[in-house]
């Protein structure tokens, strides 16, 4: 048996504390589902302005223990500190069998690359943040240009939310040769991760990728900082289509938080898999491209 260990935490990304509380906890934990393992205990991580009230942070912690039960994980303790920003997150324990870890570099030509989530969080959190989500979204949506729904807000709360869980359960039901979660650094950087680490090149089209409605009419604003970022950082190894503009190019790179899988599966399971997923809840799931030979660990992106 072999133990994984990760942590991760950060400041809120939304105003509701049991949110953030649920958000903070299963972007941590999928960490243990990127490799197939089985969370079994965690441990909170906090950093509290203790006049800001220990109602607040008993809704953080509240919507965090919700989520560590509903892994199957238990939370044994953990450790705060008074600090002028609040931050919250998890270190977490989970187990495997050696022989089924999945890793980053196992990946082969011709590999399908499924993605399990939505992207654009980052684009939709971002324009949220500094005052309340729901008024801020709704000038949002009244904007002549809109071209988010009604909705958008509660239904990227609700991805950021939903465990890895079941999709890394089905994932180990199919001949997988590698697995990363889309978070910081963006669907192209982390999909790089598992080029590199293969030593492999990928293509992938951005009209298969999942994206929550509306997030290209907002994707430069949105992406300002971590986006921007993201976009310098990855252009000495992505090649975009001519067809493809600068917002597309912005959503690609938006950093999202708790995002779904990147799975490379061999391509004659790739559409079983595809159906297998969006039949245990993983909805949004799609062939997004696949693996080709190459040294380079360049990333293709066609229309």
């Amino acid at each position: 048996m072999a133990i994984v260990q990760t942590v991760d935490f950060f400041t809120p990304i939304v105003d509701d504390p049991f949110d953030f509380g649920q958000i903070a906890a299963a972007n941590a934990l999928s960490d243990c589902y990127t490799i197939g393992a089985r969370p079994v205990t965690a441990l909170s991580l906090v950093s509290f302005p203790c006049n800001l009230g220990m109602d607040i942070l008993s809704l953080i912690l509240s919507g965090g223990a919700e989520k560590v039960r509903e892994s199957g994980a238990v939370i044994l303790g953990g450790h705060s500190v008074d600090d002028q920003e609040p931050k919250y997150g998890i270190a977490v324990t989970g187990v495997i069998e050696p022989k089924d870890m999945i890793l980053n570099s196992g990946a082969k030509p011709g590999d399908k690359l499924i993605l399990t989530k939505k992207i654009g969080t980052g684009i939709i959190t971002n324009l949220n943040k500094s005052t309340s989500p729901i008024k801020k979204i709704s000038r949002v949506l009244k904007s002549k240009n809109n071209k988010l729904k009604e909705g958008v807000f509660e239904e990227s709360i609700n991805s950021m939310k939903t465990l890895n869980k079941t999709a890394s359960e089905v994932m180990l039901k199919f001949p997988v040769n590698a697995c990363t979660d889309v978070t910081g650094f963006g669907l192209l950087g982390h999909l790089h991760n598992i080029l590199d680490a293969s030593g492999l090149d990928a293509e992938i089209s951005f009209s298969d990728i999942p994206l929550f409605e509306g997030v290209l009419s907002h994707a430069i604003q949105g992406t300002a900082g971590g986006g921007e970022r993201n976009r310098e950082w990855t252009s000495s190894f992505v090649s975009y289509s001519d067809k493809l503009d600068q917002n597309m190019i912005a959503v690609l790179n938006d950093a999202q938080t708790s995002g779904g899988l990147i799975i490379a599966v061999e391509p004659s399971r790739s559409e079983e898999m595809i159906q297998k997923l969006i039949s245990t809840g993983s909805s949004c799931s799609s062939i997004i491209g696949e693996v080709v030979e190459g040294k380079e660990r360049k990333i293709t992106v066609n229309l």
